[in-house]
């Protein structure tokens, strides 16, 4: 994991702005990869919600559980001192933030961030990062549980153990089989090994689960040569878990491909769909992945063939197999997605869109898994700085849909927060990308 760079799309913007207008990018998508025209809106409403962060705040992630959305950020409490703090929303409102660990040790990165994970018995898990005594590159994981809803959490562990001063970071976590599953970056293989091996400076790909009691299971390799520096995530179909990140290729081919976890082992990844995006630097763009039951949605920014874009695809047997991917941008995207599947089938999309400058907006689109895309919905300005950070998406499943992001507007950043509204058919469910 190298130090991150600018978005990917700046590299790949220029060649093309003037191809991707809105419309002429439509034209672009029917002809060249194959998606359908736009169904008809959607009925997306974004209805911004007061937020439970302060100001110095950062970092967002957002979570789900029942009817329950969980939200951690971290916020600035003095010089190089922050804590991490989660809150519930219910529906109606955010309860009172809860802190769950402070310290001036916290990595505080941009791109690698923080997370609170519900767990189906109650508990709680989260994880941060914690810079070593090197500095630099020199970061490793904290995990730590709640019995008792976030009032007091375990001793923090580390999920990782080959004690070596290199990075550990862009983690995910998962429940499956009664244990959580966490999925992280791992750089032990830029230093020499432990017998005097010489270091491949390979960024490779590493899973561990912990039980109820937290007992944790072995350290598995999922791939050893993986992207330095983009983002992670898991997900559970009907046949187990299935993990979804940026490859690496010899060739410097930096794919999304899906692995999955079948009979208790992990099995080699397959590409999501072959882009051929070749960048000699990590684009800090990862994936995200979304399930309901055999149905999966993968989303992932690419700069492949010099244009920057926003897809989504999706597999209706457990991840084996995925369908020709659809763009989801309005042509000059930033990346930093999320998705979520919702009770139709459809995924709802998050992503960042340049409006000009160093503006952009936070953008979300409903697709259908037959290619119909619903109309672009506009959350809120932001940024396409760093700082910004990546919007986050949760819900569905009886959860309300959330949007959190970082506004660097004001004079000290602050995480903002909205609820994304869902029109609702009146012969039941909610209405259809077609609007049927």
């Amino acid at each position: 994991m190298r130090a991150p760079i600018p978005d990917a799309g700046d590299a790949v913007r220029r060649t093309a702005r003037a191809a991707r207008t809105p419309l002429v990018g439509a034209l672009v998508c029917v002809a060249a990869s194959g998606c359908r025209p736009d169904a008809p809106p959607v009925g997306l409403t974004p209805v911004e919600l007061t937020s439970p962060a302060g100001e110095g705040s950062g970092e967002p992630f957002l979570s789900s559980a029942g009817d329950i959305v969980f939200l951690s950020w971290l916020e600035r409490t003095g010089a190089d001192t922050h804590e991490l703090r989660f809150a519930r929303f219910d529906g109606a409102e955010w309860g009172a933030p809860t802190v769950i660990a402070s310290s001036d040790r916290f990595l505080v990165n941009w791109a690698d961030f923080p997370s609170v994970q519900p767990g189906s018995d109650g508990s709680l898990w989260a994880h941060w990062l914690y810079r070593g005594s090197l500095g630099g590159y020199d970061y490793s994981i904290r995990i730590t549980s709640s019995r008792d809803g976030g009032a007091t959490w375990s001793e923090p562990w580390t999920p990782h153990e080959d004690g070596t001063p290199t990075e550990h970071g862009f983690v995910s976590a998962v429940e499956f089989a009664g244990a959580q599953g966490f999925l992280w970056l791992d750089g032990r293989r830029h230093v020499a090994g432990p017998g005097g091996e010489e270091p491949t400076r390979e960024t490779a790909l590493y899973f561990r689960a912990a039980g109820g009691g937290g007992a944790a299971g072995p350290e598995t390799l999922v791939d050893p040569r993986v992207c330095d520096c983009c983002q992670t995530d898991l997900a559970v179909t009907s046949a187990g878990p299935v993990a979804v990140y940026r490859d690496r290729s010899p060739e410097e081919v930096r794919d999304i491909r899906v692995a999955r976890y079948r009979e208790g082992a992990w099995r080699e990844g397959d590409l999501v769909h072959e882009d051929g995006w070749e960048t000699a630097a990590c684009p800090v763009n990862g994936p995200a992945v979304a399930a309901r039951g055999a149905d999966v949605a993968v989303a992932w920014f690419t700069g492949a063939e010099g244009i920057p874009r926003v897809q989504v695809a999706f597999s209706d047997d457990d991840a084996q197999e995925f369908g020709q991917p659809e763009v989801v941008d309005d042509g000059n995207p930033a990346g930093r997605v999320d998705v979520v599947m919702l009770e139709d089938g459809s995924a709802l999309v998050s992503w960042l869109e340049r409006t000009g400058g160093e503006r952009a907006e936070v953008r979300v689109r409903r697709v259908e898994a037959n290619g119909r895309r619903g109309e672009s919905l506009s959350v809120s300005t932001s940024s396409g700085e760093r700082a910004s950070g990546f919007p986050r998406l949760a819900g569905g499943d009886g959860a309300p849909l959330i949007v959190a992001w970082t506004d660097v507007s004001e004079l000290a950043p602050r995480v903002r927060v909205a609820r994304i509204d869902l029109d609702v058919d009146p012969r039941g469910g909610t209405a259809s990308p077609e609007g049927r």
